[in-house]
């Protein structure tokens, strides 16, 4: 099983360098991948109980791209249907390249009607659009312009996209409903859970193997460790019985940046678990 880490984002006073230096100390201790969540307008205050990071995650993990070497670099989750497929494809595209291939798009279809309204995005139609967004994305990476056409977009074999990536980037789908578990075994190379138990984490992944066939699809999910009065050693059991359950990743936020207490829990846990930089 793969740790990873969702970085600190949710503090507007925090130095993205600040940022950087995690995912470095990040990548020294072993961990697998980086992570940075996305929000495009919430109505409420940025954080980590419910809005996630305050910086622009792909422009975030483009300068991070830039100061790691190993680290897998992705997004938990964009909300896709609140942007351009087109652009997205592009920003995408850029991100494996200048990464060296590290990149996985990390999507979702949102849940927070406030955003949509205030992007003039139809939310009842999001799971629509994710899904159609998705399709073009892989398309422009895999052909490198047109022609394309589906309900929502539309170009003739005029079209042209660069850079073409060296391999399509990998698509992981967040979310536990059935439409999320469709989506991620028709175009996912990865699954993401979201606040689920080990048993019924067990239950969707089978129902993903069920949908997908063939298809190979590393499931995961994420948990928090903060200032909860937990002590490493129950965290380590609770990362062990994600391992038990046969999770392919498992991505794990350390708490506030305020103070230290992010890099030193990050840092017991990877001596705990046995991580090796």
């Amino acid at each position: 099983m793969h740790l990873h880490v969702v970085l600190p984002a949710e503090s507007p006073e925090m130095d993205i360098r600040r940022l950087a230096d995690l995912a470095q100390e990040a990548e020294r201790l072993g961990y697998d991948g980086v992570w940075l969540p996305d929000h495009l307008l919430p109505p409420g205050p940025y954080g980590p109980e419910k809005y996630g990071g305050v910086y622009e995650p792909l422009t975030a993990l483009a300068y991070l791209a830039a100061v790691t070497r190993k680290v897998t670099l992705g997004t938990s989750v964009l909300i896709l249907p609140l942007r351009d497929p087109l652009l997205v494809a592009r920003q995408a595209a850029t991100l494996a390249r200048a990464s060296g291939g590290r990149f996985v798009l990390g999507v979702g279809a949102g849940w927070e009607a406030y955003e949509f309204d205030a992007a003039g995005v139809d939310f009842a139609a999001r799971g629509a659009r994710t899904n159609s967004a998705l399709r073009v994305i892989r398309h422009l990476h895999q052909s490198g312009g047109g022609p394309y056409e589906d309900a929502f977009h539309s170009f003739d074999e005029r079209a042209v996209f660069q850079p073409v990536p060296e391999r399509p980037v990998p698509f992981l789908i967040g979310g536990n409903s059935k439409a999320a578990l469709r989506r991620a075994a028709e175009v996912g190379d990865w699954w993401q859970g979201v606040a689920l138990e080990p048993r019924e984490f067990a239950e969707r992944r089978a129902r993903l193997r069920e949908l997908g066939g063939e298809r190979r699809i590393k499931a995961g999910t994420r948990i928090g460790w903060d200032d909860d009065g937990r002590d490493v050693r129950e965290v380590r059991e609770e990362v062990e019985a994600w391992r038990a359950v046969e999770a392919d990743h498992l991505a794990v936020w350390f708490g506030s940046v305020e103070g230290d207490g992010f890099r030193r829990r990050m840092r017991a846990l990877a001596e705990a678990v046995g991580l090796r930089g």
